[in-house]
């Protein structure tokens, strides 16, 4: 019978225990490390960059801390011992994982409003009266504020709206038309998707935005977006060159949404080439009309009843 025997090289090259341990070592200083290196990029760079550097804090860096937590526990009760640098590991990895409460209560994408440039002041995207369900600059009053793309949206609302009936044609913002709030090109379209039952919210991931628009401005060469549309009722298709106050769809309630409403957004980046959420947010501001060039959405809860507190504005130019 033939014996073989291991080769000597081998043992070298595998880490011993102590070579294990100094290994080990350097985990609370390599995540405490990655975790500042993150939020360095996060608070004080821009572009591209900073938008990775918020997806990978709320993800990567929750992931990478409960894995050393548990590895960590497990070790400790294994051992039964729990020294400094142990202490230090826990340490790190509480500090990876406090990025997940943003998961369950967000705060909003860290852009400063008056240096992101270039914003775009344009017309309402409808004439009659709407409700700014959300928008502004705050968390508190544009919850769209925790996506860089979405940074200063606004969702418009008409009465009668959040009267919780499943029909569409129950709230006024159904088939009210949609305008072109800027000179513009027509870069990318949808149609075709079906209205979801409004009332409640349809969680629809596949086709978010529903039926929209997407016009890169003439002025700036960005990009609005308008969303929600009614299937059927985009009149306009890519290529098209666009007026200030023509008529390029009607509000619909396709998407994801709760109920019909005229959803607008600005961003650097064509959405061609760059997905929902993974696009910068420019400021958006509105002229001719009757309230502050930045609407402010919001709510209270009267009980069970959800009162809109926010701006109520309505076309007065041209």
């Amino acid at each position: 019978m033939n014996q073989t025997t291991g080769n000597p090289e081998d043992f070298k090259s595998r880490p011993t225990p102590s070579r294990l341990w100094q290994i080990l070592r350097l985990i609370p200083l390599a995540l405490m490390l990655l975790s500042v290196g993150i939020l360095v990029v996060m608070f004080l760079m821009g572009g591209m960059i900073k938008i990775a550097a918020w997806y990978l804090a709320q993800l990567l860096l929750p992931i990478l801390g409960l894995l050393s937590l548990t590895t960590l526990v497990i070790y400790a009760i294994a051992k039964r011992k729990f020294n400094r640098l142990m202490g230090m590991t826990v340490i790190s990895a509480l500090v990876c994982l406090s990025p997940a409460v943003m998961l369950v209560k967000p705060i909003a994408f860290p852009a400063s409003l008056e240096k992101t440039t270039p914003s775009a002041t344009v017309r309402l995207p409808a004439d009659v009266p709407l409700q700014v369900a959300w928008g502004g600059d705050k968390i508190e009053t544009n919850y769209h504020a925790a996506a860089p793309d979405q940074r200063w949206a606004y969702d418009f609302l008409v009465a009668p709206f959040l009267n919780g009936s499943d029909k569409v044609e129950d709230y006024g913002c159904y088939g009210v038309p949609v305008l072109a709030p800027a000179d513009g090109l027509v870069v990318k379209t949808r149609d075709g998707e079906p209205d979801e039952v409004p009332g409640i919210s349809s969680n629809n991931l596949t086709a978010p935005e529903g039926n929209f628009v997407a016009i890169q401005l003439k002025e700036t060469g960005t990009y609005l977006i308008i969303a929600h549309l009614k299937p059927g009722s985009v009149r306009v298709k890519v290529g098209d060159t666009v007026v200030e106050g023509q008529v390029i769809g009607a509000c619909g309630n396709s998407g994801n949404t709760s109920e019909p409403h005229i959803h607008i957004h600005h961003q650097r980046q064509d959405p061609n080439l760059y997905p929902l959420n993974f696009a910068e947010g420019l400021p958006l501001y509105f002229r001719d009309h009757n309230g502050p060039p930045m609407p402010v959405g919001g709510f209270r809860m009267d009980g069970e009843r959800i009162i809109l507190t926010g701006d109520v504005v309505q076309h007065i130019g041209k």
